[in-house]
């Protein structure tokens, strides 16, 4: 199993990772460590600990909306589906209604040129 040794915060840790994940395991911990960063900016020195969390807490958070909206989009998404799938039932049923109207006038068109055969 591959290690990848990541710096958070000025310390380094060493993390084992799935194979081909390293480029993205070091990816994640440079947000990490930038967020902690900011934080340390924003309320200057307020513990090594604190600051972890915090950052973990604002990524929770980021992560929980965006599950928020891709459950919104799925609901839309769903929504579209049944729209097209009634739409397409009522397509259907104009095509079968515009086709049995069409028989009808294509049986008044032969009745017509039958009787006018029949003087002629």
């Amino acid at each position: 199993m591959p290690q990848v040794v990541v710096t958070i915060d000025g310390k380094t840790f060493r993390m084992a990772c799935a194979e081909g994940e390293e480029d993205h395991l070091a990816s994640l911990a440079a947000e990490v460590d930038g967020r902690v960063n900011e934080l340390r900016k924003s309320f200057g020195e307020i513990g090594d600990q604190r600051l972890v969390v915090m950052a973990a807490i604002m990524a929770t958070d980021e992560l929980s909306e965006q599950r928020r909206r891709i459950a919104g989009l799925e609901a839309e998404i769903a929504a579209a589906f049944r729209d097209r799938d009634e739409a397409l039932r009522r397509v259907a049923a104009d095509e079968r209604r515009f086709v049995a109207h069409m028989n009808e006038v294509a049986t008044a068109i032969e009745t017509v040129a039958g009787k006018i055969d029949g003087r002629a």
